[in-house]
């Protein structure tokens, strides 16, 4: 009985190189579409984020009700969170008037309110404990808080701070080696290095993002956002077909 339980297994998939490449590549999918809906169709903020929101509650609700991990599904889920991510954090940033800063702080406060009440709710924020509707929900809800606040502080250090995008992306790409030789070696534990490098490869996504999409006189290619999120869409897709990801091991 035991061994059947350690064997099963959740709903994400497991940590690889493979799995941080194509959350990078969602990252930037979900800034350049986020774009593309709020921006180049002119709806928007406010009601790019109503669109979006929608289309995360649907994937959030279809991969709890899921019954077995389902690569697909998984990942439209996440560039579900992150495109709502977007537009939430510009709408915050900027039609509400905080600015880069104050949405970044907001995010925090709101991420690590999600963690603990996890935490507390259910002894742990380990992917590998996601396995019941409630863990899901938990994750689900952590995540958008996360691509939320990614977007803010890559705007913020992109823009506010004046590093650029180049700069930013730096920066970001500094931080997440830091974090996989913390992981390498350090004792430092796991649940924690993932949810660090999961943050960070939000605002490394988004600055890329913007770096494709935005004006040439702002530092960016002034790429059509169109044509950058069907790119980075089939590319995607290829990343997820060619990785064959398995589900994580459950622990207890």
């Amino acid at each position: 009985m035991n061994t059947l339980v350690e064997n099963s297994s959740t709903k994400v998939p497991e940590v690889t190189l493979g799995f941080w490449v194509i959350k990078i590549v969602a990252t930037t999918l979900g800034e350049t579409g986020g774009d593309a809906v709020s921006m180049s169709m002119n709806l928007g903020y406010l009601i790019g984020t109503v669109v979006f929101a929608a289309i995360f509650i649907i994937f959030v609700l279809a991969q709890v009700r899921a019954k077995m991990f389902n690569p697909l599904l998984y990942w439209a889920t996440i560039i579900a969170t992150t495109t709502v991510g977007t537009t939430l954090a510009d709408f915050a940033d900027r039609s509400l008037g905080i600015g880069y800063a104050g949405g970044t702080l907001v995010l925090i406060f709101l991420l690590v309110c999600a963690l603990i009440f996890w935490y507390h709710t259910l002894g742990s924020v380990s992917i590998t404990t996601v396995t019941s509707p409630k863990s899901e929900k938990f994750y689900w809800l952590t995540i958008m808080f996360s691509q939320t606040l990614g977007t803010a502080l890559g705007d913020w250090t992109a823009d506010t701070q004046g590093l650029g995008y180049g700069g930013s992306a730096l920066v970001f790409g500094a931080f997440l080696a830091l974090v996989a030789a913390a992981y390498y070696w350090t004792n430092l534990s796991a649940t924690l290095l993932f949810w660090a490098a999961f943050i960070l490869t939000r605002p490394l996504g988004a600055v890329v993002g913007d770096f494709l999409d935005k004006p040439i006189a702002n530092g960016g290619l002034e790429l059509s956002r169109y044509t950058a999120s069907a790119v980075l869409f089939i590319f995607m897709l290829a990343l997820i077909l060619i990785s064959k990801q398995k589900a994580a091991k459950q622990s207890h």
